[in-house]
């Protein structure tokens, strides 16, 4: 499973990348586990989103799930490619599959790339 070293992670399987603006995505982990994605709806630009609230949501084509802010703050970038393409999240989820930008307020403790292997691990 790839899990890039260079982010940090959430127990519900959203990655973060940056401080101050935020990159946020879904890890390959959850992408594999919701099978093929069909739509994406995130949150606009300017919305405030607070973590561990919902800010969105990702279908395919075995379930409904929620997107969980990892961080609070004010969304300053949508994935518009994400949400023209959903599959985009199943092909490369760390990289053309990110999902929005925050300017972070608040970020809360997150996990490292060996403590979300080992989360996993356990299932």
């Amino acid at each position: 499973m790839n899990i890039p070293e260079n982010l940090r992670y959430t127990r519900e399987h959203e990655w973060v990348s940056g401080d101050e603006v935020v990159t946020i995505g879904v890890t390959a982990f959850a992408a594999d586990s919701l099978g093929d994605v069909v739509y994406v709806q995130l949150p606009d630009v300017g919305d405030k989103v607070t973590a561990g609230e919902v800010c969105g949501e990702i279908e395919s084509t075995k379930s409904v799930s929620d997107l969980y802010s990892p961080v609070t703050g004010e969304v300053v970038e949508v994935n518009q490619s994400v949400v023209d393409k959903p599959e985009t999240v199943n092909a490369d989820p760390y990289d053309a599959g990110w999902l929005l930008r925050v300017r972070a307020s608040s970020v809360p403790e997150l996990l490292a790339a060996d403590a979300y292997a080992a989360l996993i691990q356990e299932g």
